[in-house]
């Protein structure tokens, strides 16, 4: 038995409470999957009136219109002029359209359109499809829905079709800011390359002849709004182009000044921070390139600031036709924007919050960041030398190796404290000085400022862990030489091995002379060592856990978990079908199998042969999955926390014990600056231009 061709119309929702006065033409797109599949997305209608133009001018505005669309979908099928749908009505109107010349007979005897619009149906294949919709004059029809139209006839291929399952897919127009549709979430592509290997079973679905091409179909469905608005604007600039010439010189003149203006000045900004980049760079030992180093974090955040700033001309640009052609695409670039400048503008409000009340209470503040220090810090480190160099804990330590370690702990803790009397006197413009950043520039710049500083307050506590860190590395390393001395066996660096070695008695005999010292000095060195590892790792933490809030600051998708709790819309996630209601024209009923849901993955829709020997019609409606705030939001989140893991803490305290030194500042949390610097000025200044210009027209 052969089977049967598949025809399935995609409606517009909003077509179905339209009563047309007259006949309508249908516009958009056929999209062929196989030989046995025929797709058709109405993007919208419009009447014989506006149709009826001279064939020149009705191919200038679908070729301008098919140029706007995405080039993935421009190859895949072509914006047309798909049939026409005509009022049921005793064919009153199909005998005024043979009148008029506008019906012909085909050599099958179907009516076909004839005239000049004949060449603007012409599908992406070269071969003429055409369709013939008609609707009720009643309120409802055997499907219970209004306005929906009936399928009178269809060439496929300049073949009229007899026999075919015919499906009826009604669905919302996507718009900008309301809804879209989407096979799948954005991550989900990463997700799979990121998979296990396939079953053999998998491959050979994906070899199967496709019944339907969904990916094409979606992304016609969400051009179909703007596919419309850039037809009506053709009619629209024809009819009030006159009236409106000279408002447009006006403001296209007022518009190249604005431009040039706005562009010089954000170009002399970006040569301005082009030469610090310079300078920042420049590693011959000038002061600038030292203080860059010695405020990394804070150089990091500036050079983040400026990029989001100075970035704007490329997110303008953008939003051009090409992007707002697709829903979906001009989704994600808006997104991509607002979620930049909702993190820019939440930064300087909490800058605001935490700056006021800082700027107006520098005073106690400095008093008590002084107390602190004086009677808490600087004590703590003494006491504990001074605890160390005696019997810690009961034990027994070497007395002139724990007096060595302390008494050299002791003076560089005193030299620091005398350094720091100093700073006393400038604490408090350097608070001043926090606040108005804050106000001026947001938390984050601020917050990577008390981090350097932090390190820096603490430079002599860095000093002597890494002294008696690398003591104790030394000893470690050291004792496990000699053990494997007396062991007879000897390290392989090249094979990352141990390899059996016959040693001499002269060298046992160093060995055990030199393994006892060592041996017994290495508890004195060892507790000298797990103090400054606790004194260490505790300021490692505090600079760490500012990182982290200025990483989630940064990561937040604010204007996203607004966006999705107020338009959930935004955000599909897959499509379902909800089945209306079917009807067979054959004298038995039809047996419907049909894959109601597709998820996030890449799943096939199967669309199974009815069962009547005639043509059978199914109508569904096209609903769409949304993503929950939890994977809107979390999949942000994944850079800041990527470096720990269970593995990187292992390593750590494998590190630790073993005497090596912890880094102090991590910078792998922070977001990595835009390229903005990369552009020449002249490029920079032509690409700010540009962007505004786009702006400006109508």
């Amino acid at each position: 038995m052969k089977m049967q061709r598949k025809c399935r119309l995609w409606w517009p929702k909003q077509l179905l409470s339209r009563r047309e006065p007259s006949s309508s033409f249908l516009l958009g797109w056929f999209v062929t999957s196989s030989p046995a599949s025929l797709d058709i997305i109405v993007a919208f209608t419009c009447n014989e009136v506006l149709s009826s133009q001279s064939s020149p001018c009705l191919e200038e505005i679908l070729h301008d219109v098919r140029g706007k669309m995405p080039i993935i979908l421009q190859d895949k099928s072509t914006f047309s002029i798909l049939g026409q749908c005509v009022p049921d009505q005793s064919n009153s109107s199909l005998v005024a359209g043979i009148e008029d010349n506008k019906w012909k007979f085909s050599n099958c005897g179907c009516l076909m359109l004839d005239g000049s619009l004949e060449h603007s149906c012409q599908a992406s294949f070269g071969k003429t499809n055409w369709i013939l919709l008609t609707f009720d004059s009643r309120e409802q029809n055997e499907t219970g829905i209004h306005g929906l139209p009936k399928l009178h006839q269809i060439h496929w291929n300049g073949v009229a079709m007899l026999q075919y399952d015919f499906h009826v897919i009604i669905y919302d127009t996507p718009r900008y800011g309301d809804h879209h549709f989407s096979l799948c979430p954005s991550n989900s592509h990463e997700q799979a390359k990121a998979s296990i290997k396939k079953p053999k079973w998998v491959g050979d679905l994906h070899k199967k002849e496709q019944l339907i091409d969904l990916d094409t179909v979606i992304l016609a469905i969400n051009c179909s709004a703007a596919a419309k608005r850039i037809f009506e604007r053709h009619e629209v600039l024809r009819r009030s182009f006159s009236l409106l010439s000279i408002f447009l010189v006006f403001f296209a003149f007022v518009g190249n000044l604005s431009a040039n203006f706005v562009a010089s000045l954000s170009t002399l900004f970006f040569v301005v921070l082009q030469l610090f980049q310079e300078l920042f760079n420049d590693k011959s030992g000038s002061l600038i390139h030292m203080a860059s180093a010695i405020f990394r974090t804070a150089w990091i955040n500036i050079r983040i600031r400026c990029g989001q700033i100075l970035y704007w001309p490329i997110f303008l640009k953008e939003n051009d036709l090409r992007s707002r052609s697709c829903v979906e695409y001009a989704e994600k670039a808006a997104m991509h924007s607002h979620s930049m400048w909702s993190t820019l503008v939440v930064d300087v409000l909490l800058g605001n919050v935490i700056g006021w009340p800082l700027l107006y209470h520098a005073e106690p503040i400095c008093l008590s960041v002084l107390t602190f220090v004086h009677d808490i810090a600087n004590p703590f480190l003494r006491s504990g030398c001074v605890w160390l160099m005696g019997n810690p804990a009961g034990f027994k330590l070497n007395s002139e190796l724990a007096g060595v370690l302390g008494m050299v702990s002791l003076n560089a803790i005193q030299i620091w404290s005398t350094l720091w009397i100093f700073v006393g006197f400038v604490l408090n413009y350097i608070v001043q000085g926090l606040a108005i950043i804050g106000i001026l520039c947001g938390f984050t710049l601020p917050a990577a400022l008390i981090i350097d500083m932090i390190v820096l307050a603490t430079s002599h506590v860095s000093t002597l862990y890494w002294l008696i860190s690398l003591l104790y590395s030394s000893q470690i390393q050291a004792v496990t030489a000699l053990w494997r001395l007396f062991r007879g066996r000897k390290r392989n660096p090249l094979r990352q091995r141990l390899d059996s070695f016959d040693y001499t008695v002269k060298q046992h005999i160093i060995g055990s002379l030199l393994f006892t010292p060592l041996l017994l000095l290495l508890p004195t060195t060892s507790v000298f060592y797990i103090f400054f590892s606790i004194v260490g790792t505790m300021i490692n933490l505090v600079c760490i856990s500012i990182e982290v809030t200025i990483s989630v600051i940064h990561a937040t998708p604010y204007i996203k978990f607004f966006l999705r709790l107020v338009r959930p819309g935004r955000f599909p996630s897959g499509i379902w079908f909800e089945i209306l209601g079917c009807q067979s024209t054959g004298n038995n009923s039809p047996k419907v199998d049909f894959a109601d849901e597709l998820t996030s993955s890449k799943e096939e829709l199967l669309l199974k042969d009815f069962s009547g020997q005639k043509s059978s019609i199914l109508v569904s409606v096209l609903r769409s999955n949304y993503m929950s705030t939890g994977k809107v939001i979390c999949p942000h989140y994944k850079n800041i926390f990527s470096g720990s893991s269970a593995s990187s803490i292992s390593l750590i305290a494998h590190g630790i014990l073993i005497g090596r030194r912890v880094p102090y500042r991590r910078g792998t949390l922070l977001p990595s600056p835009m390229p903005w610097m990369s552009l020449p000025y002249k490029e920079y200044w032509r690409l700010c231009h540009d962007s505004l210009i786009a702006c400006f027209r109508v």
